[in-house]
């Protein structure tokens, strides 16, 4: 599906369980939403995570998760909202703070935020909007990280602006978007790949991504792993 006169690097995507993932391409590694301490499906403890760069969606504790340590010990920058951003520099990692619609660069790495239908606090305290997250790599493989959301229609802008090939989309249902609404938010995309992501974690969330599956049909090539497996593409 790629031209490899072109795209001769490919980007390893590994599934850290919930919505944690690792991308690695081009000797660069991102580290999204890492909710690993806690996480009864994590295949990894958070001191064996090696990253450059943290993103975070959203302020909840299973997406924030273990961001704050893990850039603490590797030196990593963490690139999320506004709000979480000093609140993580309030506990001594390193961080940025962006906005929805806001891009910003590292080591090649091109992060924007989007919008996403949630909400975002941590302890009781408001951090910010939430937002889905689009990371083009060195490769020039981007990747749409939806966050927490619900459907919406301004999905057809996010996929009309940054032309992600790749998606990572909750399929949970409850806190999220459901396998119906998901498969639907994957018709207004022009993606080779989705990886259904905020399921089996817990009880109340759907334990399958069988029906997913099946409504995405041929529209995308859908990558179900297990967590702690991984997939170059």
């Amino acid at each position: 599906m790629h031209d490899m006169g072109v795209r001769c690097i490919a980007m390893r995507i590994t599934w850290l369980g919930h919505a944690a993932f690792l991308l690695e391409s081009g000797g660069r590694r991102v580290l999204i939403d890492p909710f690993i301490t806690g996480n009864p499906v994590s295949p990894v403890k958070a001191e064996d995570i090696e990253c450059d760069i943290i993103v975070v969606t959203h302020g909840h504790a299973d997406h924030l998760g273990d961001a704050i340590p893990i850039a603490k010990r590797t030196g990593a920058t963490i690139f999320a909202i506004y709000e979480i951003a000093v609140y993580a520099q309030e506990h001594g990692a390193k961080a940025e703070g962006m906005n929805i619609g806001g891009t910003m660069e590292a080591e090649g790495v091109s992060i924007s935020l989007v919008p996403a239908w949630h909400s975002s606090s941590y302890e009781g305290r408001y951090l910010g909007m939430p937002c889905g997250a689009v990371v083009k790599m060195k490769d020039e493989r981007t990747v749409y990280h939806a966050g927490d959301t619900g459907y919406f229609s301004d999905m057809q802008y996010i996929a009309t602006r940054y032309d992600p090939k790749i998606l990572m989309l909750p399929i949970g249902g409850v806190y999220t978007m459901d396998a119906r609404d998901a498969a639907e938010a994957v018709k207004l995309f022009n993606a080779e790949y989705v990886v259904p992501m905020h399921y089996r974690t817990f009880p109340v969330l759907a334990q399958s991504a069988q029906e997913f599956v099946s409504l995405v049909g041929d529209r995308a090539k859908v990558l179900v792993l297990n967590p702690g497996e991984s997939i170059e593409v």
